[in-house]
Order: C-alpha cells, then sequence, then structure tokens
C-alpha cells in the first residue's frame, strides 16, 4: 500500500512520541498544522505531528463532487452513512502509518491516533481492530461509522479515550458524538468527554484541554 502524502511538524528533536492526526471532509493535512503550537506542549516533550492528505473521491452527499474523504457519505442519518469499504480502507492506511512510525523509532505505546469528524470516525475504528496498544485516540466532532463492528472487534479497552463534541454542532450532531461514546464505554473503553458551546468546529477551551490530555498520556 502508498501511503498518502503528510504535512509533518515536530515539536523538538528527537520525537519521543507521535501523533498522527486525521482531517475532515473536503479538508486536507495542513488543516490542523495551525493547532500544534497553539497547544504549547512542554518543551521537553518532543513529538511529531503527521497529518495525512485523504484520497480524492466523489462524495454522495455533496452531489458527487470530487475532494478529499477517507470514505463516502452516502446518507445524512447517522446509521448507514458511511461507505463501510472506504472505511476499512481508510482504516487499513491509519494502520501502515502507525507501522511506518513504530519503524521510525516511536513505540506503539507512545503513538496516538486523532481525528476530527470523518477522521475522527476512521481513528475510532482503528482503536477497534489494531492489535497495536497505543498511548491514546482522540475522537473530535465524530462518530462511530460502523458500530455493528464494536462486537468481535479485538483493539485493546485501555487506550485512553479523549471525545470532545460542540452541544450546537449541525453536522456531526452531538447525540451522534455522544452515542459513539456510550457504545465504546459500554464495549469497555474508558472514555474521557468533553462538551463545548461550538458548532462544528475547535475552540480555545478544547485546544487546551488536548494539550493537558496529550501530557498525561505521552509521559504515562
Amino acid at each position: 500500500m502508498s501511503l498518502p502524502e503528510c504535512v509533518e511538524v515536530t515539536t523538538g528533536a528527537n520525537p519521543v512520541g507521535s501523533v498522527i492526526w486525521l482531517h475532515g471532509l473536503g479538508a486536507d493535512g495542513h488543516d490542523f498544522e495551525p493547532i500544534v503550537p497553539e497547544l504549547r506542549l512542554p518543551a521537553e516533550l518532543a513529538l511529531r505531528f503527521v497529518f495525512p492528505h485523504a484520497p480524492t473521491r466523489p462524495v454522495t452527499i455533496n452531489g458527487g463532487m470530487v475532494m478529499r474523504a477517507w470514505y463516502d457519505i452516502v446518507s445524512l442519518d447517522a446509521e448507514g452513512r458511511a461507505d463501510a469499504d472506504g472505511v476499512r480502507a481508510s482504516t487499513a492506511i491509519l494502520e501502515e502509518l502507525i507501522a511506518r512510525e513504530i519503524e521510525r523509532g516511536i513505540d506503539a505505546s507512545n503513538i496516538v491516533i486523532a481525528g476530527f469528524s470523518m477522521g475522527g470516525a476512521i481513528a475510532m475504528n482503528t482503536a477497534l481492530h489494531t492489535d497495536h496498544e497505543l498511548a491514546g485516540l482522540l475522537a473530535l466532532s465524530t462518530y462511530l461509522p460502523l458500530p455493528g463492528e464494536i462486537e468481535g472487534s479485538t483493539g485493546s479497552r485501555d487506550v485512553p479515550v479523549f471525545m470532545g463534541h460542540g452541544t450546537f454542532d449541525p453536522m456531526v450532531q452531538h447525540a451522534w458524538g455522544k452515542a459513539a461514546a456510550q457504545q465504546l464505554g459500554d464495549a469497555g473503553f474508558k472514555i474521557e468527554w468533553h462538551d463545548y458551546p461550538m458548532m462544528h468546529a475547535v475552540c480555545a477551551e478544547e485546544i487546551r484541554d488536548i494539550a493537558a490530555w496529550l501530557v498525561t498520556v505521552l509521559r504515562g
């Protein structure tokens, strides 16, 4: 499998951990690049942030317009909106990116997988299935793309999970995020849930909370 092009930002020499962060629909790897300095991470915690570009594909709900997307969105319903083959293909991409970080000398226990919106959906699906014992899962303003795959999934339930969602989100409903948290919690994951008074976005308070969580899981 050929890996996607990625934007990479390091916060110091000789990174001790990696954060692989997937963007949302129609964006690209540059979308969350500016968040790295905003996190104000401790100088002694050198991290590599990897922001891959999703493949381009037609997106059904956008009239078949071709854009960067981790999978096709085929309906506006919480159930059945994600094209399963696309989800699985992008999950495989994220697994390959994890493997590359391990090859570059970062232990799996020092790798966080992260994503916003459909990027978060891929990160959650990967956490359900990966064999790696990861440092954490960061899932922002997102939902479970294939909830039926929770049963029988073999991913470690010990991975720390941060989930954040805007209470006024008109694109990925707040209730969908809460439902995903409930489903993952029922499956044995330990969820740290955060509500924010925002729409389909990130806010300063959320960035501060993410930074504190990253320091905790990557200094573990």
